[in-house]
């Protein structure tokens, strides 16, 4: 029984070591395997809706693994809404990923405010900073900090009708003066000037904000709204002076202030209207969407906003804005690499994303490089040249100061409220919300 009992004991002291032997070689592996850095990637581009996006981006990953063998990058993708969502729950535990997306402006506020988010003004220096186009990285910037490095962009142009401006023998406008014109000649032959649904209230703040810029300069309406200005500046009421003579001339759609956005750019695809002025994200539609019949594609051109005669602004400022933009974690375990990581992915994203998925990157494109539909071209050679970029007003505006201003440009289209008075209630919105 001793003898059997010594066996049995035997046995399990072997079985214990080639255990502990086998624990002792898995921890050795596992240490191994962790020597990796990890960087903890979220973004918000699932393969179901945004396909080519999210090539791209898995792309992008498989390249800089290859050239960091040390580092593994960890990636979790969620749409849209639930990628805010989480957002809002891991930083309610300071729990963000090294890497992920954010929105400029108003989004970002909070979490530079609550130290979540690393300045990367350190990955801008040596040459980055300059070969984005101008104004972008300013949209990510609080008290002289940049925050986030913007991937999209979008611009506002007016796309137009060749085969209308051609049958009334009219030419792209230079000044507003001469679009003045295009406008009285196009509403006397019975026609829409100007596509508009103004139910969306975003889609008329466009309008105006180019008249601010045209008249006041790039800075009037940021001043107005950072409060370094007043929005009573004589130049942000001339321009809601402008948008009522507009209305004044039939320049827009019948029943624009009621019409969605949709509905007021059907009036365009129909070809029941001259002109539209929208953000970039439509040039699909009048380029590669087989939906919209080729005829009317290759009738689309576009136009910059015309100057002012008399007015500050220049031609070559656009009104628009980033769309996502990257930040890296304040308190992240893995902050050089993930600040390297964001620089590569910045500079291969700005490569591939126009010709691969329509995405107008903030990055300067060199279009002697990329094979892309003409009015792609067009618009990529002038944002290499813009002089600024005007953030969308609503944008830079807190949540409650927005939705004054939404309504007020819906209230000014109607000739529900006088320039002088638009001008007083934005300021007394803003002053009242400088207190909070």
């Amino acid at each position: 029984m001793f003898k059997k009992a010594y066996t049995s004991l035997l046995v399990l002291a072997l079985l214990l070591t080639a255990g502990l032997a086998g624990c002792s070689g898995s921890d050795k592996a596992s240490n191994e395997g962790s020597s990796k850095k990890t960087i903890k990637f979220m973004h918000l581009w699932p393969a179901g809706s945004s396909k080519q996006q999210n090539l791209i981006v898995s792309d992008i990953i498989k390249q800089y693994e290859a050239n960091h063998k040390d580092v593994k990058i960890e990636v979790e993708v969620l749409e849209n809404e639930q990628y805010k969502n989480k957002m809002k729950v891991l930083s309610s535990s300071n729990e963000l990923p090294d890497v992920g997306f954010t929105w400029a402006a108003g989004y970002m506020t909070p979490f530079v405010k609550g130290k979540l988010f690393s300045p990367l003004d350190d990955v801008l220096s040596g040459g980055l900073k300059d070969s984005f186009v101008s104004g972008t990285t300013e949209a990510y910037a609080l008290d002289g900090k940049t925050y986030g490095l913007p991937l999209e962009l979008n611009i506002a142009p007016i796309y137009y009708n060749k085969e209308i401006f051609k049958k009334f023998n009219l030419e792209v406008p230079q000044t507003y003066s001469e679009f003045t014109n295009v406008v009285k000649t196009i509403a006397s032959k019975g026609v829409a000037p100007i596509a508009l649904g103004n139910k969306d209230r975003w889609t008329g703040s466009l309008w105006y904000m180019y008249l601010a810029d045209r008249l006041g300069g790039s800075e009037v309406l940021n001043k107005a709204i950072d409060r370094t200005g007043s929005f009573e500046d004589p130049a942000l009421v001339a321009a809601a002076d402008e948008i009522q003579k507009l209305v004044k001339e039939n320049a827009f759609n019948k029943g624009f202030n009621g019409l969605s956005n949709d509905e007021g750019k059907s009036e365009f695809l129909n070809g029941k209207a001259a002109m539209y002025l929208m953000g970039t994200w439509e040039l699909p539609n009048f380029t590669t969407n087989e939906e919209i019949p080729q005829a009317f594609r290759d009738n689309v051109g576009f136009f910059k906003f015309p100057t002012v005669e008399g007015g500050k602004g220049n031609i070559d400022s656009w009104v628009g804005g980033p769309g996502v933009g990257l930040f890296v974690s304040e308190n992240s375990k893995v902050k050089p690499e993930a600040k390297e990581f964001v620089k590569f992915f910045v500079e291969k994203w700005g490569e591939q994303s126009v010709e691969k998925a329509g995405v107008i990157p903030a990055t300067k494109v060199d279009t002697a490089k990329v094979k892309l539909p003409q009015l792609y071209i067009d618009v990529l050679n002038e944002l290499n040249k813009a002089s600024n970029l005007t953030l969308f007003a609503d944008v830079q505006m807190s949540a409650s100061v927005a939705e004054t201003h939404l309504n007020l440009i819906q209230s000014l289209f109607g000739n529900e409220v006088n320039p002088k008075d638009f001008a007083k209630q934005h300021e007394d919105a803003l002053k009242a919300d400088e207190g909070k």
